[in-house]
């Protein structure tokens, strides 16, 4: 028996470049650890003029990606082409003809998962995606196989290595946003239009599909609140410091009763906790449950190289399906759940207020925070004369409360600004 597969690739950017070249100039490498024989049968990119930073054997580009999909000597379809259309349809279509796929397209596997997987299991092959949450870390398996049998109670962590690597340098170096965007995209670490990653919409991706594999019941990439790291000052980095706090942007998914929390927003974290530390564009997701503790999976969260690593072990373990003519079952099934509404989500807050500085200002603010039931933890003044600065953390209240106490305090007239709020996360240190 052959145990030659043919492969093709749909996209041929920095990640679809590593890959061809491993799988073209490494395959001896390949082959004596896994004995297979993994051979490029067609690469469909938009301009077969381009330099592709690895030299291609004549005969393997097209500009026609359904002549890669519907050829018979491509068994396993890796789709790195990226965004909904055309990639979904082309991804459906592979499935449905009997193709195993491989993509590392979180936008899509937030929105499309669920049908794509239930194709996948219909056709009896493999729709695998390791690539599409952590880049070279291993995420997905440990999810779906390794803690299938455990009941995941929480997941966190730091899933953008763009907005990471900006946040780093602003506190590290004290460098404005503007400039550090602007050496994110010089490296390479940012596009030209960085507002997936600046907003969070990669980042909500990455949470929906990983709340989705823990917790089993499907999560859509567009019931994830949002928010991004374009208004975090350098002023308040300060404050957060002064209090034992460093900002970071969080994907977390919470499992409850009540039903799966899931969000993305800047959040402070405590100095000594171990995300505190993930610097530069690393990035680093806890898994939490009742038997295992408390898991950290972390490493390049980006790159060519390291996400290539991800899909290579996803194109190897298709293969080895194939060969052994497994008819595969999905492994991973989705149950009904209820995702709960952001206003019901409980956290701790930090606020920064300009306040009149005079007798009574404190009690006042105080009052407005007890009318919603939110309770202050501690509080710090910075300043004296006509106005000073009020920084307060509270205890842990509903969204809903704290919004509306903001709303109200922001129409006090000893209050000249609510000019941040923050949620945080952990025991203040």
């Amino acid at each position: 028996m052959s145990m030659e597969i043919g492969v093709g690739f749909l996209g041929a950017g920095t990640v679809g470049s590593a890959l061809i070249r491993r799988l073209i100039y490494e395959s001896d490498a390949i082959s004596s650890k896994t004995g297979l024989q993994l051979a490029v049968r067609g690469i469909a990119v938009r301009d077969t003029t381009k330099q592709r930073g690895v030299e291609i054997p004549p005969g393997l580009l097209t500009d026609d990606p359904g002549t890669v999909v519907d050829n018979p000597d491509v068994r396993i379809v890796v789709e790195v082409m990226g965004g909904l259309e055309p990639a979904g349809e082309l991804a459906l279509r592979a499935l449905r003809s009997g193709k195993a796929v491989v993509t590392a397209n979180k936008e899509l596997m937030a929105a499309r998962g669920s049908a794509l997987l239930a194709a996948a299991e219909d056709s009896g092959v493999s729709l695998l995606f390791e690539a599409a949450v952590g880049g070279g870390i291993p995420i997905i398996r440990p999810l779906s196989e390794s803690l299938a049998g455990e009941r995941i109670t929480s997941v966190m962590g730091i899933v953008n290595g763009t907005t990471n690597f900006i946040l780093t340098r602003m506190i590290e170096d004290r460098a404005p946003y503007d400039e550090v965007l602007a050496e994110a995209q010089r490296l390479g670490y940012a596009e030209a239009d960085p507002a997936a990653d600046v907003k969070g919409a990669d980042a909500a991706s990455k949470a929906a599909i990983l709340a989705s594999l823990a917790f089993g019941s499907w999560v859509d990439g567009n019931q994830v609140p949002r928010e991004g790291i374009e208004g975090l000052q350098l002023l308040d980095f300060d404050y957060a410091r002064t209090l034992g706090y460093t900002p970071k942007l969080l994907a977390i998914a919470e499992d409850s009763d009540d039903g799966v929390a899931v969000r993305v927003h800047p959040t402070l974290v405590p100095v000594d906790h171990p995300l505190a530390s993930v610097r530069g564009a690393t990035n680093a997701v806890f898994v939490s449950g009742p038997s295992i503790g408390e898991l950290l999976f972390t490493g390049p969260g980006a790159g060519g190289e390291p996400t290539a690593t991800a899909i290579l072990g996803d194109v190897i373990a298709c293969a080895r399906e194939l060969l052994a003519r497994n008819e595969v079952r999905s492994r991973i099934r989705f149950a009904q759940g209820r995702v709960r509404d952001m206003a019901d989500v409980t956290t701790k807050w930090f606020l920064r207020f300009t306040v009149v500085d005079r007798p009574g200002v404190l009690a006042r603010i105080a009052a407005v925070f007890g009318s919603h039931d939110v309770s202050i933890k501690s509080v710090w003044q910075e300043g004296r004369g006509v106005e000073a600065t009020l920084l307060l953390v509270t205890h842990e209240s509903p969204e809903r409360h704290l919004q509306a106490a903001v709303s109200d305090l922001a129409a006090l007239d000893v209050v000249s600004e609510v000019a941040t709020v923050l949620r945080v996360h952990g025991d203040e240190p």
